[in-house]
């Protein structure tokens, strides 16, 4: 009787031992690690003032832009991203800041985040590219969003997720073209 118990285990450990060489491990398959998703849902001009002062050769703008922006975390694990930032770029120059504050998303939930960029007006002035844009009336303006993470498998797993929008703001109607990209890097 004892032989045949200690055939049986060993049949077993054998079956054991053969599944589990042809199955991959879960970490490799059903928690390897996946690049969480930033995407600009819309951005829209809030707040745009503008005039020019022809006595005194001077621009007056004052321009907001709500950036509303989705993380999705494809992951079964939680995504945590740490403080970060979205900037607004003209002609290379940072001209405006958002703060994102530190948060953390679900496995395979999504988050909203609504930004307000606010333009700072007098690095533009500085800028001499910057009056035959407006008198041409398109500013043109690209947003830069970096979110940078982790996941938590055996390790931290650090994940930085990118978006970029180039923009141009038609002044004379107030309204906005955009074309985006995004990447994320494990």
């Amino acid at each position: 009787m004892s032989k045949k118990i200690l055939c049986l285990c060993l049949w077993v450990a054998a079956a054991t031992v053969a599944l589990g060489s042809l199955l991959p491990p879960p970490r490799l398959t059903v928690f390897k690690p996946k690049h969480p998703i930033t995407t600009v849902d819309s951005i829209a001009v809030s707040d745009l003032h503008f005039s020019i002062d022809v006595a005194e050769l001077r621009v007056h703008l004052n321009v907001t832009l709500n950036a509303n922006v989705t993380v999705k975390n494809p992951n079964r694990l939680d995504f945590t991203y740490a403080n970060s930032s979205a900037f607004l770029i003209y002609r290379g120059k940072e001209v405006g800041e958002a703060a994102i504050p530190a948060g953390e998303i679900g496995g395979g939930a999504a988050q909203s985040l609504n930004l307000n960029l606010t333009l700072m007006a007098d690095r533009l002035l500085s800028d001499s590219d910057f009056y035959s844009d407006v008198i041409s009336g398109t500013l043109p303006l690209q947003t830069n969003v970096k979110l940078p993470g982790k996941l938590r498998l055996l390790i931290d797993i650090s994940i930085v997720s990118y978006a970029s929008c180039d923009l141009e703001i038609h002044l004379a109607s107030r309204s906005l073209d955009q074309k985006c990209h995004y990447k994320a890097k494990l």
